[in-house]
C-alpha cells in the first residue's frame, strides 16, 4: 500500500503486544503496513528485558518495555464500570472480599500460604504447613503439584463465586504488570487508535480508552485475537491460569469496537462467546510478498544476527544445512513444543533412510530443542537433524525454498483445528509441499488443493508415508501453486493489509 498523507497523516494509533516483537511476525507486519499506509504508529511491547528498547520498523516506531522483575501492583487508575465490586486503590491493592487489600503478589492480609485466599488453608483442608512447603519449594516437585492442585481449584471456585469474570485480579494479578508498564505510556501518546494483539493486552487497552474517552477523546479500540483462549494450552501449570484469563477476556471484549482475528472458524466462535455485534474482520497470517520493499526489521542499535537488514540476499536453508542438491531434506519451522509434533518428525526418520530434517528454531539452545536432538541421538538419526536459527520474517520464503517438503506436524488440540498458521502460508509461497498432520482446517485446505499429503496426527509410519509420497513425486503437489487456480495471490500479507487498513479508515472516518 502508498502512504495516504492527505486523509490519515497525524491520526495516531498505539499497537500494543505481550513480548518482545522481534519474533513475532504478524505484530511487526502489522505495524509496519499500517504506517507504510499512512498511520503514525507506536508498536509498544512488554517483555522481560534489562531496559526499554527502541527502534523502528519502517516508518513505524518500536518501543519494548521492561517488565519489573518483582510482581507489580495494580495502579490507581479504576478499571472499567464493568466490575464495579473490585477497583484499584491508590494504595496498591484491589479490595478483598472483606474489604483487606491484595496485593499482585497475590497475597492478601491475614493470608499465610501465599494463595490469595486469606485462610485459604483451613477453608478448604489443606495444611497451612503443607501449603507453605509447596510455596517454599520444600516439597518434590510432583508432590507439590499434588498439594497445590486442590488448594487451586478452590481458588478459582470461590473467587468466581464472589466477583465472577472479575476473579482474573486475585487468581492472575500478574496481569496488572502490563497495565502498569504500558498504561501510562500509551496514555501519553494520546492514541486515535488502540489495536490490541492477543489477550493479555485487551484489558490494558480497554482502560486506557475508559482514560481517554473521560478525559473528551474518542479513542477506538481495535481487539486483533490471535488464538482461541478457551482452546488454548494453558501457558502456565495451574488450575488458576485459564478460567483467570478466559474471565478477563470476557470482561473486556464489549469494550472492542471492531475485533480482527485470523481465520474464518474463529471469527465465528469470537461471535458466540462474546455475542459480538459484528463478525470480526480475518486478517489471515500470510506472508509479505513485495521483495522490493525494504528491510522489516530496521533496528536502530546492533541487534542479534538474526534480525540482519532483510535487502541482504536471503541464506539459503539448504547451503546452511551443508546438503547437496539432491539431498531429500524436511524443514520445519515455527515454535518447539510437545505439541507441534516434532517428536513424530524424529521417530520417523529411521524409516526414512538419507531423508534430513532442519529445525528452525527460535533459540536453538532452548531446553525442549535439545531434548529433541537427544532423541534423534537416541534414534541414532542426530547427524541428519540440522538446527538453525530464524531469519527475518521477509527473508523466511526464499530461506525455505530450498527444502523439498515443509511439515506441519500438530497434535490435536482445538487452536490447531481451526486456522490455517503461519508456516502453511509460508511453506505455501516458498511453493513446498506440504505434510500435514490430520487437524480439520488445514487438512481440508491441503486436501481441496492438492499441495501436500495428510497423516494422522502421532502416527510415526503415517508420517513416513506421506513424506515417501511426496518425494516420489514432488512436482505433482508443486503444480497446485501455478495457474489461475493458484491461492497463492489471496495468501498474502499486502491482501491482509488493505483490510486492514479499510477497517481503521472506517473507525476514524468522522460520521454526521
Amino acid at each position: 500500500m502508498r502512504r495516504d498523507d492527505t486523509t490519515r497523516l497525524g491520526r495516531r494509533v498505539v499497537m500494543l503486544v505481550d513480548n518482545a516483537v522481534d519474533g513475532d511476525s504478524r505484530v511487526q507486519k502489522t505495524a509496519r503496513s499500517a504506517a507504510d499506509a499512512g498511520w503514525d504508529v507506536t508498536l509498544i511491547g512488554c517483555a522481560h528485558v534489562d531496559a526499554e528498547r527502541r527502534w523502528r520498523l519502517g516508518e513505524a516506531e518500536v518501543r519494548v518495555l521492561p517488565l519489573a522483575a518483582a510482581r507489580a501492583t495494580p495502579p490507581a487508575t479504576a478499571p472499567p464500570a464493568t466490575a464495579p465490586a473490585v477497583v484499584s486503590r491508590p494504595g496498591g491493592g484491589v479490595p478483598g472480599p472483606e474489604g483487606a487489600d491484595v496485593s499482585a503478589s497475590g497475597r492478601g492480609a491475614g493470608s499465610r500460604d501465599g494463595s490469595g485466599l486469606r485462610g485459604v488453608s483451613g477453608l478448604w483442608g489443606v495444611s497451612g504447613l503443607r501449603a507453605r512447603l509447596v510455596a517454599r519449594g520444600g516439597l518434590p516437585l510432583r508432590a507439590a503439584r499434588l498439594v497445590r492442585r486442590p488448594v487451586e481449584h478452590a481458588q478459582v471456585r470461590y473467587w468466581r463465586a464472589r466477583l465472577r469474570d472479575g476473579a482474573w485480579r486475585r487468581l492472575e494479578p500478574g496481569l496488572w504488570d502490563y497495565e502498569r508498564v504500558a498504561g501510562p505510556v500509551v496514555d501519553e501518546l494520546r492514541p486515535d487508535l488502540i489495536h490490541a494483539h492477543d489477550f493479555r493486552m485487551l484489558g490494558v487497552a480497554a482502560r486506557a480508552v475508559e482514560r481517554a474517552r473521560a478525559a473528551g477523546r474518542d479513542t477506538k479500540l481495535v481487539w486483533d485475537a490471535h488464538e482461541w483462549l478457551p482452546g488454548a494450552r494453558p501457558r502456565r501449570d495451574n488450575a488458576r491460569w485459564l478460567p483467570a484469563h478466559l474471565g478477563y477476556v470476557r470482561e473486556f471484549a464489549g469494550h472492542a469496537d471492531a475485533v480482527v482475528t485470523v481465520s474464518d472458524t474463529l471469527a465465528d466462535l469470537l461471535v458466540r462467546d462474546h455475542a459480538l455485534p459484528e463478525r470480526p474482520t480475518v486478517i489471515l497470517n500470510a506472508p509479505v510478498t513485495a521483495a522490493s520493499e525494504p528491510s522489516a526489521f530496521e533496528p536502530s542499535a546492533p541487534e542479534p544476527a538474526a534480525f540482519e537488514p532483510a535487502d541482504l540476499a536471503a541464506p539459503d536453508l539448504r547451503k546452511r544445512c551443508g546438503l547437496p542438491p539432491d539431498t531429500p531434506l524436511l524443514v520445519y519451522s515455527g515454535a518447539m513444543a510437545v505439541q507441534r509434533g516434532v517428536d513424530t518428525v524424529v521417530e520417523a526418520l529411521p524409516l526414512l533412510p538419507g531423508v534430513h530434517l532442519a529445525l528452525v528454531v527460535a533459540d536453538p539452545a532452548a531446553a525442549y530443542v535439545r531434548q529433541v536432538v537427544a532423541r534423534a541421538a537416541r534414534h541414532q538419526v542426530a547427524d541428519r537433524v540440522h538446527v538453525l536459527p530464524y531469519v527475518p520474517h521477509r527473508q523466511l520464503v526464499a530461506f525455505l525454498a530450498t527444502a523439498d517438503i515443509g511439515l506441519i506436524p500438530l497434535h490435536h488440540w482445538p487452536n490447531h483445528e481451526i486456522a490455517l498458521i503461519t508456516k502453511f502460508f509460508e511453506y505455501a509461497h516458498a511453493r513446498l509441499p506440504i505434510v500435514v498432520s490430520d487437524v480439520r482446517t488445514m487438512a481440508e485446505t491441503v486436501r481441496a488443493t492438492g499441495q501436500g499429503e495428510v497423516f494422522r496426527a502421532r502416527d510415526t509410519a503415517d508420517l513416513a508415508r506421506a513424506v515417501r509420497a511426496v518425494l516420489a513425486d514432488p512436482a505433482r503437489y508443486r503444480a497446485a501453486y501455478e495457474g489461475e487456480d493458484s491461492p497463492l495471490p489471496g495468501w498474502t500479507w499486502e491482501a491482509q493489509a488493505e483490510r486492514l487498513d479499510v477497517l481503521y479508515r472506517r473507525l476514524l472516518t468522522p460520521t454526521p
